[in-house]
């Protein structure tokens, strides 16, 4: 096997795959990446038995076919580590892989091809097309309210729904729930409901830009599969039930506020500087025409702010933790915010007053 390549056009595929690769596994060959020459073009392959990465580069100069295994951070530091006009010449001799640029010489330990796990072939049961910048979007709109390590472990990712011509995304962690929805004319999918782990909707953020250029994605049982032009990428769904989520949207909040975004994510991120940082709490008093927001810790020290905002009716006084409502406000894309409230004990609703595409639930705290 032997290939020769311009630093650029390696360095970005390998980028790319290094992601998916486990660097402390038990697995000696999941810390290696994957290396295929065939028909004209590179391959490389990165997985961790959860998320695998596929991303190819066509072969200008010569080349003989074959695939190898080799570290992935190494190769990756010894490309990234070249100037930026290097050809790299790459070639497997005796069981090791020999990486040559200008009068440098890496020569890496490899791994049986062979050996190299991949994701089982599966079928594709739901499969629709949809801009980078509107899957970003679902995503970006609801992935920080997913848990981290919660013993619930199908809240430790994003919940994906098809129905008839929507396609849904929602994360809640038990606190706060976070839900993102686009409708397509030009579609009719079957109703279908997946849980994407953490590790894969991190991994999707990371791959794709905010721009109009098609991904083809595929659902099957236990996989996700999206087709980028630059990559293939492959999730492991979690096996489990997402919550009825439509049970905890809040109905009947009568005290509605509206308020400029950017005014209350200052209060909110002046007045969290002097909240408990165990609890962040937050007190909210709502009054006609202003919102007082005060925070204190246990050192005695204390924060207040008042915010005029569009509100009519009665006071009331209700606690949050202050960096879900910031998470929140960082989300919304206008400058305009709407808040539904019920009463101290109820849930908020927090929506875009430009945009209904998202709302975003937050359930109060007792100060």
């Amino acid at each position: 096997m032997k290939f020769s390549i311009s630093r650029e056009k390696f360095l970005q595929p390998l980028q790319l795959v290094s992601g998916a690769v486990e660097r402390r596994h038990t697995l000696p060959i999941l810390s290696n990446v994957l290396i295929k020459v065939s028909e004209g073009a590179l391959w490389l392959t990165g997985t961790d038995l959860e998320v695998e990465l596929i991303s190819s580069v066509s072969l200008e100069g010569d080349y003989q076919e074959g695939e190898i295994t080799v570290p992935a951070k190494k190769l990756f530091d010894i490309v990234r580590g070249l100037s930026e006009q290097s050809d790299i010449i790459f070639e497997v001799d005796a069981n090791k892989a020999v990486v040559r640029a200008g009068r440098g010489r890496y020569t890496l330990s490899t791994l049986s091809a062979s050996d190299y796990p991949n994701l089982e072939d599966w079928e594709g049961e739901v499969e629709f097309e949809l801009s980078r910048a509107d899957l970003k979007r679902l995503i970006d709109s609801t992935h920080f309210s997913m848990a981290q390590q919660d013993v619930r472990y199908y809240l430790n990712g994003m919940s994906l729904e098809t129905e008839e011509k929507t396609v849904r995304t929602v994360a809640t962690d038990g606190h706060r729930l976070a839900l993102c929805r686009l409708h397509y004319d030009n579609i009719n999918l079957p109703a279908r409901q997946v849980i994407i782990p953490r590790k894969g909707v991190l991994e999707i953020t990371r791959l794709i830009e905010e721009d109009d250029k098609l991904l083809k994605v595929q659902i099957g049982s236990n996989h996700i599969r999206i087709f980028s032009t630059d990559f293939i990428f492959t999730s492991k769904l979690v096996d489990g039930r997402f919550p009825d989520y439509r049970r905890v949207l809040p109905k009947g909040g009568d005290k509605e506020v509206n308020a400029s975004k950017d005014v209350l994510k200052s209060a909110f991120s002046r007045a969290a500087i002097l909240s408990n940082e165990k609890f962040r709490g937050v007190r909210l008093n709502l009054a006609s025409g202003e919102l007082k927001i005060t925070a204190n810790n246990p050192e005695q020290e204390e924060a207040e702010e008042i915010v005029e905002v569009d509100y009519q009716g009665d006071e009331l006084e209700i606690g949050f933790n202050v960096a879900y409502l910031i998470d929140v406000l960082n989300s919304i894309h206008s400058d305009k915010v709407k808040i539904s409230l019920a009463d101290s004990n109820s849930s908020a609703l927090i929506e875009d007053a430009e945009d209904d595409s998202a709302l975003y639930v937050i359930m109060p705290m007792r100060l």
